[in-house]
């Protein structure tokens, strides 16, 4: 971790503290979650590079544009990078509406409504946890206008890198739902649901070692099995 006075000067807040002093006493889980990390994207990775080119072929005949979504997203520290998912909307999605998806949103395409329900559009972000811009299990990377509105303690949810899923993800899995109906989607997710999600990232860093992690890896597996 970077010495408290080398973080972001809206890192350097009492509320961010705790937090990062809870974590710099964990180096030695952060350095096993970096290496298990890499050892499981690299497999991952070979095994499912089968399926990612018959989900490709699948989005392309499915639907007019990329492949791939690239957005923007912020990770740890506060860098940003550019996630990557199969793309599950229409080309041009966020030009036609928000940056968060509603329950029944009619931007989702025929394959993207099965991706996402099974959570197989995440697949590429295999390749953030291999570069290191994401991990297996941390708080969901938000976009850059989200997090222009974080409060202080907020910040330090991004003291560890961005998770594929998280603790947030579990208990929100019917976050299109819950935004469904909203005349102003944006407001209500950022003044609404993104302080409830908050809650969970937040005890997440609280509770963060190597184990627990697994437990939420398996948490994950079975949520989705569930859908």
């Amino acid at each position: 971790m970077k010495k408290w006075e080398k973080l972001p000067p809206e890192f350097q807040n009492e509320a961010v503290r705790p937090y990062y002093e809870a974590l710099s006493h964990k180096t030695g889980s952060l350095v096993l979650k970096r290496i298990s990390d890499i050892i499981a994207a690299l497999i991952l990775i070979v095994i499912c590079i089968p399926f990612m080119l018959i989900i490709a072929i699948w989005i392309k005949c499915d639907s007019r544009g990329r492949v791939l979504f690239l957005q923007k997203r912020v990770t740890k520290y506060g860098r940003e990078f550019r996630i990557l998912k199969f793309r599950t909307m229409v080309s041009d999605a966020e030009k036609k509406g928000t940056q968060v998806t509603v329950s029944n949103d009619s931007r989702v395409t025929g394959a993207g409504r099965f991706l996402r329900k099974c959570r197989l559009d995440e697949l590429p972000q295999l390749f953030n946890v291999l570069k290191g811009d994401m991990t297996f299990v941390g708080t969901r990377p938000e976009v850059p206008k989200y997090v222009a509105g974080y409060t202080d303690e907020m910040y330090a949810t991004l003291l560890m890198p961005a998770g594929i899923t998280s603790l947030a993800s579990i208990k929100f899995k019917d976050e299109e739902k819950l935004l469904s109906g909203a005349e102003d989607t944006d407001e209500v997710y950022l003044h609404t649901v993104l302080p409830q999600k908050m809650k969970y990232n937040l005890e997440y860093i609280s509770r963060f070692n190597f184990f627990y992690d697994i437990k939420l890896m398996f948490m994950t597996v079975f949520a989705v099995a569930k859908d």
